[in-house]
């Protein structure tokens, strides 16, 4: 399609809307688009997955049943509604290992992950002639020996009729944001029940790449599990990139793996002359090496504060004051509640990266708005309330009915969006007041300007509104000491600290396994650049402080005398400071060094350069790698040093609200497209957690 070809052109597609469209495409029967348009390929079947667009079906829809398991159910979860399936024709999703009734005259689409109890519960139902025809597709690859063991089954039972298709869809992963993304959590099949312990969650990359007790084996599995992901990821954005990592750790080890992967991707689809498509279509239509993008793979170890510290955008305070999983926001005051919050949420689209005084200026801005228009439609057609369209007198009013009619559904929605983050903003004011989070935030920003005293001043000092959790005051003490530069706090400083934490009812053993890990490690000490670590306090009628006034009246008129001006005048009107948190400023070393510090510089400089297009000799990692669009050895830095416009960065070990806020806010600066990711999204309760589990592994 000419407008699919024209959208690639000039909008490039994120990864959530890459995903999308090759789910989109996969509940389509994997139709082939328009060959114009770049194609993403499905398996070594040679059948075309996904375009960009899904083209418009021409003939009568398909109905058909979409069989799911549990990874594959968080996939569509993050990106699809259920009137997206429907739109598609899918009138009926199920689970895998349910009880399902037969369905012999329609066709199922099977979407799962390529597991032995899967491929023998597909063998069964195949047997059972459950439905008209099978469309196999396997969220990663089907191993070979699974592969094997289907088409025994299938042989045996004579089902293979009944099998139309059997696809790899490279799409093991979860984009719950345009540029956001973590892989799927592991199989429970994969995860040690002797590592689990008593604990409800998975074990998380962390603390598996992390614990004395981890095996070489669960490590090595769990490398590969992480190479396969990202190895989905970066089909799916369909262009080969550069791979940049430091030396040393798991990044490395998942960048050579991944290295490999995409080596052998490339020439297994030289090798079939055409017969398959290729993965990585879109760098086959001519894309110049300047304009190949980063893929940079980062180890967690290398910034922990980002994890623990105290945020205060909209979507770092959702993260650490609410339940938030897979889009989905839980508010348990007054009453539980759950709110989604996707790509069709304009308010969230446009405000989850803004400080949280500026959204509540937003929500009020958007809701007079709304008034207005819904004033708008009710002048025009004489009646006094937006819900009252149904009376209108249809003999004298035809012409304005027509009107209402057209703009009361996107009306309606708009309200029930704003009525969704107006109940999320305030169960969001009542934990900043009730924790004392903006003066956590204004302390945390200014961190380096702290002392021990002024630390332990804080945690003892009693206040007026708002107490302190021993958590947060774990946190807290946890920023102050890893922000701190080595031996700059004295032993007898920390017992100080411990003891106030203790005396707190904190759980210290995650402060013991840093400061271990640190002594060990000689862990990088998280310092920012670019600007002011003071936070920036706005005047008493600046224009945030307006919205927050503004905001508190809207609020007390609907609670009432609820007291929301006092609890928001008690909220101190703080900008984020104007600074590069370490994951940032290394981004921005490797993609655009010209604006970079030396430090910087000579830090990057180090890491290993794999370019997967690059003959072998000259893409091992070594230092000095190939060193731009020419290709050959350079034994000087200087020559690894590119520009590039496009970027994805991937944490080892978990991803955190606060980073991809600052990572983001850097690349809309810059003009800069950067895709931000890790092995999960962790908000900082869950990762203070996982230091303590590793704290008591380690003592």
């Amino acid at each position: 399609m000419a407008s699919t070809a024209l959208r690639h052109a000039t909008a490039p597609t994120t990864l959530q809307q890459a995903q999308t469209a090759a789910l989109l495409a996969l509940l389509n029967l994997n139709a082939p688009s328009d060959p114009s348009p770049v194609q993403r390929p499905g398996t070594p079947s040679g059948k075309a997955s996904t375009g960009l667009k899904v083209p418009a079906v021409t003939g009568p829809p398909v109905w058909k049943v979409l069989v799911l398991d549990q990874q594959t159910k968080d996939v569509l979860a993050t990106v699809l509604r259920v009137q997206d399936l429907r739109d598609v024709g899918v009138t009926l999703h199920v689970q895998l290992h349910s009880l399902r009734p037969p369905l012999p005259d329609v066709p199922a689409i099977y979407f799962v992950a390529p597991t032995l109890d899967n491929v023998k519960r597909i063998a069964e139902d195949l047997d059972k002639c459950l439905y008209e025809s099978f469309h196999l597709n396997f969220v990663e690859p089907l191993p070979r020996a699974l592969l094997e063991e289907l088409a025994a089954s299938v042989a045996s039972a004579g089902t293979g009729d009944l099998v139309e298709q059997v696809l790899d869809q490279y799409l093991s992963f979860i984009a719950p944001s345009p540029s956001l993304f973590s892989l799927l959590s592991p199989l429970p099949s994969t995860t040690p029940s002797s590592q689990a312990g008593p604990s409800k969650a998975p074990v998380t990359s962390y603390t598996l790449l992390n614990s004395p007790s981890s095996t070489e084996q669960q490590i090595e599995g769990e490398i590969e599990r992480i190479s396969n992901g990202l190895f989905s990821a970066v089909v799916t954005m369909g262009h080969v990139p550069v791979i940049r990592a430091p030396k040393g750790n798991a990044a490395e080890m998942i960048a050579k793996k991944l290295d490999i992967k995409i080596r052998d991707a490339i020439l297994s689809a030289s090798r079939t002359h055409g017969a398959t498509s290729s993965l990585f279509a879109q760098d086959a239509s001519g894309l110049s090496n300047l304009q190949r993008p980063l893929l940079l793979i980062l180890d967690r170890n290398i910034d922990l504060v980002s994890m623990i510290c105290h945020g205060w955008t909209y979507q770092a305070l959702v993260s650490d004051c609410l339940e938030i999983k897979l889009n989905r926001v839980v508010v348990t005051q007054p009453q539980k509640r759950s709110y989604d919050l996707d790509s069709k949420d304009f308010f969230w689209a446009k405000n989850a990266p803004n400080p949280f005084p500026q959204v509540a200026e937003e929500i009020d801005t958007e809701l007079n708005k709304y008034k207005q228009d819904a004033a708008e439609i009710t002048r025009s057609t004489g009646v006094s309330d937006v819900n009252d369209i149904s009376q209108i007198d249809v003999s004298s009013n035809a012409a304005h009915l027509k009107t209402a009619i057209t703009q009361l559904p996107e009306l309606t929605a708009r309200k029930a969006v704003l009525d969704t983050h107006m109940n999320i903003a305030t169960a969001l004011l009542e934990q900043i007041k009730k924790r004392a989070l903006d003066e956590l935030f204004s302390t945390e920003e200014a961190i380096s300007k702290q002392t021990v005293a002024s630390v332990l001043e804080m945690l003892r000092s009693p206040r007026s509104s708002g107490t302190l959790t021993p958590e947060d005051k774990l946190r807290l003490v946890l920023v102050f000491y890893l922000s701190s530069p080595d031996n700059a706090i004295s032993k007898d400083d920390i017992v100080e600290l411990e003891k106030e934490l203790k005396n707190a009812g904190a759980d210290t053993e995650s402060f013991e396994y840093v400061r271990r890990t640190r002594e060990i490690s000689r862990m990088t000490v998280a310092t920012a650049v670019g600007g002011t670590s003071t936070p920036v306090l706005g005047a008493g009628q600046g224009e945030l402080f307006r919205g927050f006034t503004a905001f508190g009246n809207r609020l007390t008129d609907r609670l009432k005398e609820g007291g929301l001006d006092n609890l928001i005048s008690g909220v101190k009107n703080f900008l984020p400071a104007n600074k590069l948190l370490p994951v940032t400023r290394i981004t921005e070393a490797i993609m655009d060094s010209s604006a970079a510090s030396n430090q910087s510089l000579q830090e990057t400089d180090d890491y290993i350069f794999l370019d997967p297009r690059a003959s072998r000799h000259t893409g091992l990692g070594l230092s000095g790698g190939t060193g731009g669009p020419g290709g050959g050895a350079s034994g000087t830095a200087r020559a690894k040093r590119m520009a590039f416009a496009e970027g994805m960065v991937f944490i080892v070990g978990g991803a955190g609200y606060v980073e991809y806020g600052n990572l983001e806010e850097w690349a809309a600066k810059t003009g800069k497209r950067v895709t931000y990711g890790g092995t999960e999204i962790i908000d900082p309760g869950a990762f203070v957690s996982i230091l303590q589990d590793l704290g008591r592994s380690t003592a």
